[in-house]
């Protein structure tokens, strides 16, 4: 028994050097990882969280632009969508692959930058211990997925031009950014820090300054334009949410503003950068304070960044009012952290004998912890102290509507952006619309075979048994339904995973001419 015990022990820790020291391995290990979260969220219920509910809805048009958030995720999921239908897979997939090519790009990157192929694969592995990358973007957050893997993208190609300064690295280089700036609005702030820390480098100042830098601005004004040109026509659509989230009411005097500015700002990089620190200085023990004064050239490119982005978001809060920064806003700016302890380490010469082991055995534990607690959170009611938004039941409630009539509806309509994606996930073939995103109705049939169907609810589930006078006039603006008959009704199934006896209402209305 004790020889078979040691043959597992020493079976284990050889798997843990393996994937300690071979990038190859890790690339494995995280595609293994990923499809374990596709099986994990497709055994969950088939309730959306927001941006999926969000990604799910717009998926029904192809757009230049919509709303606050720039289109490059809308228009991939538009396009997973229309080849392979609406489901939690459609989303679920998509997500894990834009994900898997961010650690795939993170890896390729610390590969160039690093001699010892060892810290690459514990770089790569680095970007676990960063919750937002590793938790949160699992839950949701869709567009910051994108900004993500366009940062890691971006950043990869520059270190390609920097070592090969040809066409297609500029090329290749300007194609990222443009991706970057379709993606999330901050990260147009990652390209222009990166070409600004790369100045007293002189090497690095050549690639700046080489005439081959306007392919990348050209090709890069490309993936923009499409977008660009519907922002400069709707810059008020665009703009007006994202300043909501970042400032406060206009009533608060500047120093109110300015200390929550702050506070906000330093809670979101201690969020940000805390654990994967605490757990580097695990990995590499007393090794990592005594490293921290040894540079290179990457090293150096690296603090200049991150400084650098430091003071253009504290001159944010400044100057520009903002007020309320979140972690996940950071994180197209600080991802390379990982990379950057361990570009730190190799230019100390530390001996690294037992970090790839224990990189390892860390990045199992979170790749175990986090499909556990996504799956938990949501089957379980003492797991997260109240309902969330997947123990809400749209999947029944919207079968049960629909079996209410003999004739399908040729339209639904709802008053919040929240709902329709989660209709439409249980009624793929029925177009959704709703106020927030309003393209025309025009084109939508409406007689007694081509009934529209009105659903709302209250967001805490409690009845409501009328629409709004809002929603109503929204629906009535089409002349065909000025003068329609409303057959209203209300259904409350119970929650998902839910305590006996507790039920989620909904309200629904079929409109037909008079």
């Amino acid at each position: 028994m004790c020889i078979r015990c040691v043959q597992c022990t020493n079976l284990m820790l050889g798997i843990l050097d393996r994937l300690g020291r071979s990038q190859s391995a890790v690339f494995i290990l995280l595609a293994v990882y990923f499809a374990a979260n596709v099986v994990v969220r497709l055994n969950q219920p088939a309730s959306l969280e927001y941006d999926e509910a969000h990604q799910l809805y717009l998926s029904q048009w192809l757009f230049p632009g919509i709303d606050s958030q720039p289109p490059f995720y809308n228009w991939l999921q538009y396009g997973v969508v229309h080849l392979f239908g609406s489901s939690l897979a459609a989303l679920s997939v998509l997500k894990n692959i834009v994900l898997f090519c961010c650690y795939l790009t993170f890896g390729l990157t610390a590969a160039k930058m690093l001699k010892n192929q060892s810290l690459a694969a514990i770089a790569t592995l680095g970007l676990l211990t960063i919750p937002t990358i590793s938790y949160e973007t699992q839950r949701d957050l869709t567009h910051t997925v994108a900004a993500l893997f366009a940062a890691s993208l971006f950043f990869y190609c520059f270190v390609r031009t920097v070592e090969k300064p040809n066409a297609l690295n500029y090329a290749l280089t300007g194609i990222a950014a443009g991706i970057g700036a379709i993606s999330k609005y901050n990260f147009i702030l990652f390209p222009i820090v990166t070409i600004l820390a790369a100045l007293p480098d002189r090497e690095m100042r050549r690639r700046v300054f080489d005439p081959k830098i306007a392919i990348s601005a050209v090709l890069g004004a490309l993936v923009i334009s499409p977008h660009a040109w519907w922002f400069i026509d709707n810059w008020s659509r665009a703009t007006t949410k994202t300043v909501a989230k970042l400032t406060m009411d206009a009533s608060s005097s500047w120093i109110v503003q300015v200390w929550q500015g702050l506070s906000s700002l330093t809670e979101a990089l201690l969020g940000t950068a805390a654990p994967t620190l605490l757990l580097f200085l695990i990995i590499f023990g007393r090794d990592l304070p005594s490293a921290w004064r040894a540079q290179n050239q990457w090293t150096r490119l690296l603090e200049r960044m991150f400084v650098g982005l430091v003071i253009a978001l504290v001159l944010m809060v400044l100057f520009a009012g903002v007020s309320n920064v979140k972690s996940r806003w950071l994180i197209p700016f600080f991802f390379l952290l990982p990379l950057y302890l361990c570009l730190k380490v190799e230019a100390s010469g530390v001996s690294i004998a037992q970090a790839p082991r224990r990189m390892a055995a860390i990045a199992l534990a979170i790749m175990v912890a986090i499909p556990t607690t996504l799956y938990t959170r949501n089957t379980s009611i003492g797991a997260m102290e109240h309902y969330g938004k997947q123990h809400v039941p749209y999947g029944p409630a919207v079968q049960e509507i629909l079996a209410s009539s003999n004739v399908a509806p040729a339209l639904i309509v709802t008053p919040d952006s929240y709902l329709p994606g989660n209709i439409r996930l249980h009624t793929p073939n029925v177009p959704v619309v709703a106020p927030a995103y309003p393209p025309s109705r025009a084109g939508y049939p409406f007689d007694a075979d081509h009934p529209w169907l009105a659903i709302w609810r209250n967001i805490d589930g409690t009845p409501a048994p009328q629409p709004t006078a809002a929603f109503r006039q929204w629906v009535q603006i089409d002349p065909r339904l000025r003068d329609a008959e409303w057959q209203i009704g209300m259904i409350a199934p119970p929650y998902n995973y839910g305590k006996p006896g507790d039920v989620y209402s909904f309200s629904y209305a079929w409109i037909r001419p008079k």
